[in-house]
């Protein structure tokens, strides 16, 4: 008989996506074990953690804004409250998307006096509850899936900025520190985005070493800093450290 764990990883490769409490009732398996096989699977690369359950890790196209959204979320929560330390009131910066940039802000809340330029809806209307923050929206074509503004207005738009600081996202990260997306018009905005900053944030969890995506957005040889919990390898990290990336753990 095969065990949960195989079961589990068989069940995801045919369905995408798995919860605990379903696998749990059809294998009759204490829902713990079941978490714990899915903890151990996701350790592993295999899959990735979202709110009660796991899907498979990304390739050529993206998991649900909804599960990225709820997938390691508290780490998210730090990772954007490090990078508001990083940001000084009287600041103007671009927010990209991404949940993670949903999380950063969200940590600026409390920020003065600033102006965020955002090719995310998502963000805008967090930040419209900023009064001492000016919004601008840089127009595009909207993906309804994520509330993302894209491609040639966009980038168009965002070439008339030049600002202090772009806090970006990013769906994988090579071993060899190449950043990495799924859509080439999000791509070429981020691209835009980092030619308009004075200095560039790349936050990302560490999840996104065990993820794929096909399209190149820019390097961490690029970045002026980097907030996650975790790198991989001292390699990287040295390689960050060649390069003048700072590298932020939290």
């Amino acid at each position: 008989m095969q065990k949960p764990a195989s079961l589990t990883s068989a069940r995801a490769q045919a369905q995408g996506k798995v919860m605990a409490t379903d696998l749990s009732a059809d294998l009759g398996v204490a829902v713990q074990t079941i978490r714990r096989d899915l903890r151990q699977l996701c350790a592993a690369g295999l899959l990735e953690r979202i709110h009660g359950g796991a899907v498979l890790p990304s390739g050529v196209s993206n998991i649900g804004y909804g599960d990225r959204r709820a997938l390691n979320r508290d780490i998210k929560i730090r990772i954007a409250r490090r990078t508001a330390q990083l940001i000084p009131d009287n600041a103007s910066l671009f927010l990209n998307i991404g949940t993670t940039t949903e999380a950063v802000a969200h940590a600026l809340h409390a920020h003065r006096n600033l102006m965020v330029v955002t090719n995310n809806l998502n963000v805008a209307n967090i930040l419209a509850s900023n009064p001492s923050c000016d919004v601008v929206v840089a127009g595009g074509s909207l993906r309804r899936s994520d509330g993302g503004l894209v491609g040639d207005l966009a980038a168009l738009a965002i070439d008339r900025f030049k600002v202090d600081f772009a806090v970006i996202g990013a769906s994988a990260i090579d071993v060899s520190g190449d950043l990495l997306d799924f859509d080439p018009e999000e791509v070429r905005v981020s691209q835009q985005v980092i030619k308009a900053a004075r200095a560039t944030i790349l936050v990302a969890d560490s999840t996104k070493f065990t993820r794929k995506a096909p399209v190149k957005i820019a390097s961490l040889a690029q970045m002026d800093h980097f907030v996650t919990d975790r790198v991989p390898s001292e390699a990287l990290v040295n390689r960050c450290a060649d390069w003048g990336t700072r590298v932020g753990l939290v």
